[in-house]
C-alpha cells in the first residue's frame, strides 16, 4: 500500500537561530491537530531527537550522510515517514554547512535533496531588517537544485519589524514568508557541555509544549505551510517479522545512560535479543538470566556521586565481566567501567572497575568528529577486518597510559589522518568512546547477539 505523506526540512542560516525551538513547536502543533508526525534529525545528535520524540509522540530518527549510506537514509525515511501524515526533519548547523567549504557533503541541503523535501528556512532577524532580503536572496540562489518552501523569521521585535522584513523579502522572487516569531525567553531549553539538557533531565511538560505550539500557531501560517508542502507517495512498509528472542540483553537506560540510536536497539532485537532495560543509578542488581550487557553513552559524570554510591550494582557488573558475560560499552559506558571518574574539582568517584584506568573530566572539548572503526582482532562485534561508522564527542579522557589493556579498534577520522588504536578489551568486554551506528554495518549487531548466544550455550 502507498500512503500520501507531506514532509519538510527545517533549516537555519547558521547554528543558534532557533531551529530546534521552531521544530518542536511545529511538531507539537501538528500532533495536537491529530496528525501522525514523524520526526527526524540530520546528524549524529542524541539530545534533539529525545525532545522530538516528546513533542511529536513518535520516536525520532537520525539521518546522517556519513555514518549511513544514501540508500540507508532513503530506506529509513521511507519506512518511518510512510507510516505518518507529516515528516518533519530538523537540520544540523547552517543549511549548507557540511564537512568542508567546498562541497555539500554532510549538509542539511544534501539530505533535503536526497529525500526530495522542501526547506523551511529559519532566519534570526534579531538585528536586521532590509538586510534579511539580501541574506535570503543568497540562500535561495546558492543551490538551484534545492527547493526552499519559504522563510520564517525568528526573534522578531515588533509588528513593525516584521513588516520591514516582509518588505525586504519581496526582493526575492517567489519567496514566501510564513510568519515572524516574537522573542519568548520562557521557551528556552537549558544547555550544558554536550548541548541542550536531555529529555531525561529536562522533560518537556505539557504546559511547556502547549505554550510552544500556541506561540507558533499564533505567529506562523501553519495551514498555508501544510498546503504548500508537496505530497509524497511512500510505500507503507509492512510490519517487520519478529524473530523469537534467543538471548536476554541488559540495556542500561536512565539519566546517566540515555544515548542510543533506535536502529541499534531494533537491529539487536531483529537478530534475536530480548532487550531488558535496567538502571545503574537506581537498581541494586542486574536483571536475572542475562546473556549480555549494552552500556550506552550519556552523562555518568553528572551522576557520578549516585553511581559511586551504588556499590551493589558496580560489584554485580564487575562479577559479570569476570565471569565472561559479553559487555559492550560506548562513551559514558566506558567511563562507568573505569576504576574511577575524576571530576573538574579533582574529586574521585569510584566506578565499576572493570578496567584499571581512571577517566578524568576536562574543562574543554577533548574529541569531536566522525570515526570509522576497523576491528584489528576478533571481538564482540565480529572478526578482524569488520568495519562500522560512528561519532565521538566527549569532555573526558583516560588519565595517563591505559597500560596493558588490549585495544581492538583502529580508529580513522572522517577527514583522514593517522589511525588511532582504541576499543578497550578485558575479559569479554569491549568499550570505546565512539558511538557506533549499527545501521552502517548491521552485521556488528548480529555478531553482538551471536556473542551473547555463545555465552548462553557455554553457560548451559
Amino acid at each position: 500500500m502507498n500512503r500520501q505523506t507531506r514532509g519538510l526540512v527545517i533549516a537555519g542560516t547558521q547554528s543558534g537561530v532557533g531551529k530546534t525551538t521552531v521544530t518542536l513547536g511545529l511538531m507539537h502543533a501538528l500532533a495536537r491537530r491529530g496528525l501522525a508526525v514523524q520526526p527526524f534529525k540530520v546528524g549524529p545528535d542524541f539530545i534533539d531527537p529525545g525532545h522530538h520524540t516528546r513533542a511529536a509522540g513518535r520516536v525520532s530518527r537520525n539521518l546522517d550522510g556519513w555514518m549511513l549510506s544514501r540508500e540507508a537514509n532513503e530506506a529509513l525515511f521511507r519506512c518511518q515517514a510512510g507510516r505518518a501524515d507529516v515528516a518533519v526533519v530538523e537540520g544540523v548547523m547552517g543549511l549548507f554547512d557540511g564537512y568542508d567549504g567546498l562541497s555539500e557533503a554532510g549538509s542539511t541541503a544534501q539530505m533535503a535533496k536526497w529525500l526530495g523535501l522542501p526547506v523551511l528556512l529559519v532566519v534570526d532577524a534579531r538585528a536586521m531588517a532590509r538586510s534579511a532580503g539580501a541574506l535570503v536572496y543568497g540562500f535561495a540562489g546558492f543551490d538551484p537544485d534545492l527547493t526552499l518552501a519559504g522563510v520564517v523569521f525568528n526573534r522578531v521585535g515588533s509588528a513593525t519589524h516584521l513588516e520591514y522584513l516582509r518588505q525586504a523579502l519581496t526582493t526575492v522572487k517567489g519567496m514566501r514568508c510564513f510568519g515572524g516569531l516574537p522573542r519568548d525567553r520562557d521557551l528556552a531549553i537549558p544547555e550544558r557541555h554536550l548541548g541542550l539538557h536531555t529529555i531525561e533531565d529536562h522533560p518537556l511538560g505539557e504546559a511547556y509544549l502547549s505554550h510552544l505550539a500556541d506561540w507558533l500557531e499564533a505567529h506562523l501560517d501553519l495551514d498555508g505551510l501544510l498546503v504548500a508542502l508537496p505530497k509524497l507517495t511512500l510505500p507503507e512498509e509492512p510490519a517487520e517479522k519478529t524473530v523469537p528472542p534467543t538471548v536476554r540483553l541488559g540495556v542500561a537506560r536512565d539519566r546517566a545512560f540515555c544515548f542510543y540510536y533506535p536502529e541499534n536497539l531494533e537491529l539487536l532485537a531483529s537478530f534475536g535479543a530480548e532487550l531488558v532495560f535496567f538502571s545503574p543509578l537506581d537498581d541494586r542488581e542486574l536483571p536475572p538470566d542475562l546473556h549480555g550487557l549494552y552500556l550506552g553513552g550519556g552523562y555518568p559524570e553528572l551522576n557520578a556521586q549516585k553511581l559511586a554510591a551504588n556499590a551493589a550494582m558496580q560489584n554485580a557488573i564487575q562479577a559479570a565481566a569476570a565471569a565472561g558475560l559479553p559487555i559492550y560499552a560506548e562513551c559514558g559506558g566506558l567511563m562507568y567501567l573505569s576504576r574511577e571518574i575524576r571530576d573538574l574539582e579533582g574529586r574521585a568517584h569510584p566506578m565499576a572497575g572493570v578496567f584499571p584506568f581512571t577517566v578524568r573530566m576536562l574543562p574543554r572539548l577533548k574529541a569531536l568528529g566522525y570515526r570509522e572503526v576497523t576491528l584489528t582482532a576478533p571481538g564482540l562485534l565480529g572478526p578482524a577486518g569488520t568495519t562500522a561508522r560512528g561519532h565521538e564527542f566527549h569532555y573526558s579522557e583516560i588519565a595517563g597510559d591505559p597500560g596493558g589493556v588490549p585495544r581492538l579498534y583502529r580508529l580513522t577520522p572522517r577527514q583522514g589522518g593517522a589511525a588511532v588504536a582504541e576499543g578497550y578489551s578485558a575479559h569479554n568486554v569491549l568499550a570505546s568512546y565512539v558511538h557506533l551506528h549499527f545501521g552502517s554495518n548491521p552485521e556488528v549487531a548480529q555478531h553482538l547477539v551471536a556473542s551473547c548466544r555463545a555465552y548462553k550455550e557455554k553457560k548451559i
